[in-house]
């Protein structure tokens, strides 16, 4: 007799938000962006930037193991809403961001790997599984989302890529280009951004690549064209715009390590009970609403994820 037992993200539906209301909500905002008079900004200034980049979705289907314990967030709320220190400190960076040029965009895969390559987007998208899937995600400043995102299993690349058995880390650099990201002419912060998985944690099934959210290429204030989703991990850990993959069996320093050691450290996995030096990590806010929940360790997806720490007591995972 087969058995299926529901894996901790795989909630009833009753307690994710019903398909039909989502895709309404999708037909919606699909809508009003066809009407300038009735939408943001944003809508506007990202029309060329979704049309250059639709290969990037492509009409990816739903991946039914990844559902949610809350509601999908508000798309403008998570689109306007945005940490990219390349574009600046402000929360209100999504205009910036536009600069971003998204196309032509290549991605460098090196390091210990049987053969170094270079590969353009598109065709790496072509060579990917594409799906969507519903993932939590949590700020270390105390604030959570719930989006659709619209990517491949990281492990998909790491196959692609043959690293060599000795490969312990998978290191990922974003682009530098300063004569576009503003941010990035400030001398004191250690450019480009890096962040490092180790092999298990970048091989795991959660471990995502997005391109894309709510149904549409992901913009640039959110990633584009490249971001990577650990949503067992706080969202500093999930670096932006990548534009290198180097297997490597050296730890790296990443890019929030290097700058504040003390406060952000390689592991960055949820955990309410470990608090951030200047603030409590039990609740978290939601964003585009009043609402504070209780924070859940790994964000929720320990049953899956907490057997990758085992044996690790001396290491700093939860900061």
């Amino acid at each position: 007799m087969l058995i299926c037992s529901k894996r901790g993200w795989e909630l009833p539906e009753s307690a994710a938000t019903p398909e039909g209301v989502y895709l309404n909500r999708r037909a919606l905002l699909q809508a009003a962006a066809a009407v300038p008079l009735l939408v943001g900004p944003f809508s506007q200034a990202f029309a060329q930037q979704n049309s250059a980049q639709q290969t990037s979705v492509g009409g990816a289907a739903r991946n039914p193991r990844y559902t949610l314990d809350r509601p999908v967030t508000g798309e403008d709320y998570a689109t306007t809403y945005n940490n990219y220190v390349e574009f600046g400190s402000q929360k209100s960076i999504w205009k910036a961001a536009q600069k971003l040029p998204v196309r032509p965009w290549t991605i460098t895969i090196d390091g210990m790997v049987e053969q170094p390559m270079t590969i353009g987007i598109d065709d790496l998208l072509a060579r990917m599984p594409m799906e969507e899937r519903l993932y939590r995600h949590r700020c270390v400043e105390a604030w959570a989302m719930a989006v659709p995102w619209t990517g491949f299993p990281l492990k998909a690349l790491v196959e692609m890529a043959r690293p060599l058995g000795s490969a312990k880390y998978l290191v990922m650099t974003t682009f530098q280009k300063p004569e576009v990201a503003s941010g990035q002419k400030q001398f004191w912060y250690p450019w480009p951004y890096v962040e490092g998985l180790t092999m298990a944690e970048a091989t795991h099934e959660l471990a995502f690549i997005s391109t894309g959210m709510y149904g549409k290429p992901i913009p640039p204030q959110n990633g584009a064209p490249l971001r990577l989703t650990v949503p067992w991990k706080y969202g500093f850990k999930s670096v932006k715009s990548i534009a290198r993959f180097t297997f490597s069996d050296q730890r790296p320093k990443s890019f929030w390590e290097e700058i504040q050691g003390s406060e952000y450290g390689f592991w960055a996995n949820v955990n309410p009970e470990v608090p951030h030096p200047r603030w409590s990590q039990k609740t978290e806010r939601m964003l585009g609403t009043d609402e504070r929940r209780p924070t859940l360790i790994y964000n929720g997806y320990g049953e899956f994820v907490a057997s990758l720490y085992r044996d690790m007591e001396g290491e700093k995972l939860f900061m």
